[in-house]
């Protein structure tokens, strides 16, 4: 039905599309150009692991996407799950937990000693998922950022 693979140039294409609709789904303006742009560069420079849903040769029907981070006092690698996304019309079927299965697959491969993902408390769909994978909510820490963009 569906086969999961690593992403590399050849499928750069395929993935945009699928990219942006996810940004869009995030509330963000669609920009393929960019997108494109910015998906090369994370590949070429191996800078993210990309793992594709195909279900026929150049069509993709999702994707995550995964950072590498460490943890300095665990000494070891972490993953950071960022995007997920699978077209709507093939949710359902086993998909997302494939591609959360692949990236487990990565973190146990690379000897990571974790994965992280943060999703909002509105999508209902990922905090259903995420849990049913295996992902606990952590309560522990608080979450802070600061925004370059605001300053």
């Amino acid at each position: 039905m569906f086969d999961i693979i690593q992403a590399d140039l050849r499928h750069l294409n395929a993935l945009v599309e699928l990219f942006d609709a996810y940004r869009v789904w995030y509330e963000k303006p669609s920009d393929v150009a960019g997108a494109k742009q910015f998906l090369a560069e994370r590949i070429e420079r191996k800078e993210s692991v990309v793992y594709l849903a195909q279900i026929a040769e150049n069509e993709i029907v999702g994707f995550t996407q995964l950072y590498p981070l460490f943890s300095s006092t665990r000494m070891r690698r972490i993953w950071l799950l960022n995007d997920l996304y699978v077209k709507p019309e093939w949710r359902g079927q086993g998909i997302s937990k494939a591609l959360i299965n692949r990236a487990k697959a990565l973190a146990k491969a690379t000897d990571a000693v974790e994965i992280l993902l943060e999703t909002a408390k509105t999508n209902d769909i990922g905090n259903q998922l995420y849990p049913a994978t295996g992902f606990e909510l952590n309560t522990d820490f608080n979450f802070y950022y600061y925004s370059v963009e605001k300053v």
